[in-house]
């Protein structure tokens, strides 16, 4: 972990910056100039579009800016509220394997929900860390089934990551309205606020550098 550089921005971060930010630092690490960074953050509220993103998804173009990217994964929203992780770590050092790489982000999402006493589970052929609570949904789809709490998309260049995760702390849960979330209609999305959890953005962050060593230490995953 003392490999890893963790930054924090205090305020919003404009989505294009932050993908001109990676693609420098990912660069930078390929070439050893710089260490593997943990990039903590908030972006104003948008909707972007991975690689399997489908256009009947963007149910309203016109609420919040599109950013097509070129990440994995298809729509999903960033906003106030949400805590974006963006991974920026070496492959070569973790064993080469994307799905063991993907299973780690998840499992280490699933260790930083328990400190709080939320059960997260993970899903074959769903990516992304789900809670099951009833009454705890947004969609109405998902009314009763397992609403998601954490999205993940990751893009890989020479072995080394960029983008990441995104965890609903207490972002307007309505801001979903405008897409269908991963392309999954049957299913809700849900928050630490929406789970009755009053957790800060500082608190989550700290629990996130407790648990990262176990899940994405520089070994073989």
């Amino acid at each position: 972990m003392d490999d890893v550089e963790w930054i924090v921005a205090q305020e919003l971060v404009d989505y294009r910056e932050a993908e001109r930010f990676m693609e420098e630092r990912v660069a930078q690490i390929r070439a050893g100039s710089a260490r593997e960074a943990i990039w903590l953050l908030e972006h104003a509220p948008l909707y972007s579009a991975g690689t399997s993103a489908q256009p009947k998804d963007l149910l309203n173009a016109a609420s919040f800016p599109v950013y097509s990217t070129k990440r994995g994964g298809q729509y999903t929203y960033h906003g106030p509220g949400q805590r974006v992780i963006y991974v920026m770590l070496d492959l070569e050092k973790r064993g080469k394997d994307v799905r063991a790489f993907v299973k780690s982000l998840e499992h280490w999402v699933i260790a930083t929900l328990q400190e709080f006493g939320i059960h997260g589970v993970i899903r074959d052929g769903r990516v992304g860390v789900w809670v099951t609570q009833n009454l705890n949904t947004h969609l109405p789809l998902g009314q009763g089934q397992e609403d998601k709490i954490a999205a993940l998309g990751i893009r890989l260049r020479k072995w080394v990551s960029f983008h990441g995760i995104s965890i609903n702390v207490a972002p307007n849960l309505s801001h979903f309205d405008g897409i269908v979330p991963c392309g999954l209609p049957q299913f809700g999305v849900t928050s630490f606020e929406r789970l009755g959890l009053n957790v800060t953005l500082d608190e989550l962050d700290s629990a996130l550098r407790d648990t990262f060593g176990d899940y994405l230490g520089a070994k073989p995953l």
